[in-house]
């Protein structure tokens, strides 16, 4: 093999290690912006959520003290800090389970004018945090897994960024509503 020869080979590697390395950064920030997008809609869906059940709470359909509950724990779910916002979310959940899977809770809905469509909308409200939180913790998962990968660490591809964290929380619908 002559040099010249050489010099193009090892050229045309460094290229093609260039544009795999290029490939896998730009996947990375695909990955991330992916990221972000999921946490925006299941940030939505947490706060359209705990919106429906305080005009629920509002509607003056449920009797006082379970209004009062229910706003309550909307409340803290729509103001909880970051640290305190999982926490605060199951306690919704938790709560919107109790309410809803009390007896006669339909029939009280159904005898107000607005009860059918309040019972839809948290229905639609309480379905979309449960995608909402699964599509983002699998973005979450395969973000992490991409920033773990050798390359990515050793060119540290993804910058200073941490590691995502999952969203854990207890999002169990309501039986009477999962069950539509």
């Amino acid at each position: 093999m002559t040099t010249l020869t050489v010099v193009i080979v090892l050229v045309g590697l460094a290229v093609l290690i260039g544009v795999y390395i290029s490939w896998r950064a730009g996947r990375l920030d695909r990955l991330h912006i992916r990221l972000e997008t999921a946490q925006a809609a299941l940030d939505a869906a947490l706060l359209r959520r705990a919106a429906v059940c305080l005009e629920l709470a509002g509607s003056r359909i449920l009797d006082p003290a379970t209004s009062l509950v229910l706003a309550a724990a909307a409340h803290e779910a729509r103001t909880a800090g970051p640290d305190e916002r999982e926490h605060a979310e199951s306690d919704l959940s938790k709560t919107l389970r109790a309410m809803v899977d009390q007896e006669r809770f339909r029939e009280k809905l159904a005898e107000h004018p607005m009860g059918a469509a309040l019972l839809t909308e948290l229905d639609t409200a309480v379905a979309k945090v449960v995608y909402s939180r699964r599509f983002y913790n699998d973005a979450v998962s395969i973000t992490r897994t991409a920033q773990r990968r050798w390359l990515a660490r050793t060119l540290r591809l993804a910058g200073h960024t941490d590691y995502p964290g999952f969203f854990e929380i207890d999002d169990a619908p309501p039986e009477s509503l999962s069950a539509e």
